[in-house]
């Protein structure tokens, strides 16, 4: 009966040890498919934008980079429009062109693509991460480009995601002789830049937002994962239309549009869209239901634990294309 009873109580041990190594396991091979897949999408990204050319400018004595999709067929002497897609914090310039597909679309569409490189990974958006001179650097670019291309200074447009979609912002505030409008996915406005916005002019303006945005909360507050980490406030989405609808002298009632879901990956999109501004300008908020700190469209660069779910509901470049195509300054 001993002897029974102690092969069972080795074997219930050898259960038990197996099953705490699978608990221990799971984690770790967690850590290894998310590393795996971080990996793997840095590669791609960075085959992506092995094409674009890779160019250099000094500003107030600091070297600074970007990418330059230049389409094989794209006319030579007519003006043409410039797009300026910036990274997400963290992120480098050769994250966005697989990401985001714009070069694609640029070789349909027949424009410009330019993805800065920030200084520190960081655009200075006026949260103190960065100490450079971005809106300097981006003014130089524009230069640079127009001189070796046949830009059209009408056309020129900044969009980009999370840390790239608040300076983008701050664009709209401090560039608005050069930029005709942009466009803001995963992020509103820092708070910090409210006060010190002052636009020469009235200027089209474009937010996507996820209402389970873990990093950039859209009813505002802190931003990013952990609340005691210096990353600034941001506004809320709807205080942030409000803003640029003042901007723009927009009195007029939204049209909301209810979009299709084409997926059913738990996300749904509707779009309001405010128009009537002086100069022509309108402002468009595209609220992603159930949607994270992603690019609409884009990859599920992350698990949805971390980030949340990246809509396949909305393909985000080709609508900030469209709303761009609708824009140019006076």
């Amino acid at each position: 009966m001993f002897s029974g009873a102690g092969f069972n109580l080795i074997d219930a041990m050898r259960k038990a040890a197996l099953i705490i190594a699978i608990i221990i396991a799971i984690p770790l091979l967690g850590v290894v498919t998310i590393a795996g897949r971080a990996l793997s999408l840095r590669a791609s990204l960075r085959q992506a934008a092995a094409a674009d050319e890779k160019h250099s400018i000094v500003v107030d004595g600091a070297t600074r980079h970007y990418l330059l999709h230049v389409p094989k067929n794209l006319p030579s002497k007519d003006p043409v429009p410039l797009v300026l897609v910036f990274h997400g914090g963290g992120g480098h310039d050769w994250n966005m062109p697989g990401f985001t597909h714009f070069d694609e679309l640029a070789d349909d569409e027949g424009f410009l693509v330019a993805y800065p490189d920030s200084f520190n990974k960081n655009w200075n958006d006026t949260r103190g991460l960065s100490p450079s001179d971005d809106v300097g650097f981006i003014r130089a670019l524009i230069d640079e480009v127009s001189r070796s291309h046949p830009v059209d200074p009408h056309r020129i447009y900044a969009t980009g995601i999370s840390n790239g979609g608040f300076f983008s912002n701050r664009l709209a505030c401090d560039l608005t002789d050069k930029i005709a409008a942009i466009a803001s996915v995963a992020a509103t406005m820092p708070q910090s830049l409210v006060p010190a916005c002052k636009p020469s002019r009235p200027i089209s303006v474009l937010y996507m937002h996820g209402t389970n945005d873990p990093l950039v909360p859209i009813n505002g507050g802190k931003i990013g994962f952990q609340a005691g980490r210096a990353r600034g406030d941001n506004i809320s989405l709807a205080d942030a239309a409000q803003f640029w609808r003042a901007q723009d002298r927009i009195s007029s009632p939204p049209v909301r549009t209810e979009l299709p879901d084409r997926f059913n990956d738990g996300t749904h999109v509707h779009r309001d869209i405010w128009t009537g501004g002086a100069d022509d300008t309108e402002v468009a908020v595209y609220t992603i239901e159930g949607g994270g700190h992603t690019w609409p469209g884009g990859p599920q660069y992350l698990p949805i634990i971390i980030v949340g779910k990246a809509s396949q509901n909305l393909n985000a470049t080709r609508t900030i294309w469209e709303f761009f195509q609708s824009q140019a300054l006076p």
